[in-house]
């Protein structure tokens, strides 16, 4: 059960607060060591980069070429470059939104916009699974075409094939959407009794997310609130939807069985609180 009138005006204030001050979407510099051609001067000195081999590093993102020391000091001021980024899964979160000027991966708007305009009463709606090739080619059209992709009715009249499609951009998230470092937070929070505490910690660990995934996490919430709202006709509520998107949006630091079969529990109980109260926390 939604717990709105039991939220404190604190946090709501905190909530407006975030939601002011949340897109300054800073990213670190993906430096690796590199063997330039030629002669070559750091980007961030200025000074010559003296060796035959590893003279220095070289963001993959970006391109900044720096002394391996100087890049300890470099802003996270990294801006992707598009020509480097090859794909769309299986990429950093942060460094598609940047390297697109977007708030939110483009796979994320795409298919929720597909969704919400043609199958928001579909039966089992994120629960039934579509096959998996025509999942695959949904992944290769956004990999080769971006936003450009076609996801409409007419090729994939199967609204089960773009579900599993978002599914699985967010399960191949290298870092996933509730990122590894605030994990245990949120399973700490799960597993507090008292529902009100429990909203407040849920809220605090929401501050400590990368802007980017905050914001892809809170469209997503947003989404799958409509989601319930057309229980009658989908059979998909929040606790459900919970179930689904548990293990989808969160997965422990460590790649342990055990681990993933004990939080399962809080996992789903994370994302069923996010649903019910998205208006409050977001």
């Amino acid at each position: 059960m939604a717990l709105q009138a039991g939220i404190s005006s604190l946090v709501r204030r905190a909530a407006l607060t975030h939601n002011d001050n949340h897109f300054n979407y800073e990213k670190t510099h993906n430096f690796k060591v590199h063997t330039f051609r030629g002669p070559h001067w750091c980007e961030y000195c200025a000074n010559f980069m003296w060796g035959l081999i590893a003279q220095g590093v070289r963001c993959s993102d970006c391109g900044l070429n720096v002394h391996k020391q100087c890049s300890k000091h470099v802003p996270n001021d990294c801006q992707p470059d598009l020509k480097r980024i090859k794909k769309v899964y299986c990429c950093d979160l942060t460094t598609l939104v940047k390297a697109h000027n977007t708030q939110r991966p483009m796979v994320v708007d795409i298919c929720i916009r597909e969704i919400e305009a043609r199958g928001l009463k579909s039966e089992g709606l994120y629960r039934v699974s579509g096959f998996t090739e025509h999942i695959e080619d949904v992944k290769m059209a956004f990999d080769r075409d971006g936003e450009k992709a076609d996801v409409s009715a007419n090729i994939y009249p199967d609204i089960n094939i773009i579900t599993g499609a978002l599914k699985l951009y967010f399960r191949d998230l290298p870092i996933p959407v509730i990122t590894y470092d605030t994990y245990s937070k949120f399973i700490e929070a799960a597993k507090i009794s008292n529902a009100d505490e429990r909203l407040e910690a849920v809220h605090e660990v929401l501050m400590l997310l990368p802007p980017a995934h905050y914001e892809t996490l809170r469209y997503l919430m947003i989404h799958l609130k409509k989601v319930t709202m057309n229980e009658k006709d989908n059979f998909m509520n929040a606790e459900n939807l919970g179930i689904v998107f548990g293990p989808t949006l969160m997965r422990p630091p460590e790649d342990s069985t055990l681990t993933t079969l004990h939080d399962m529990r809080y996992q789903k109980l994370i994302v069923q609180i996010l649903i019910e109260n998205e208006d409050v926390l977001f």
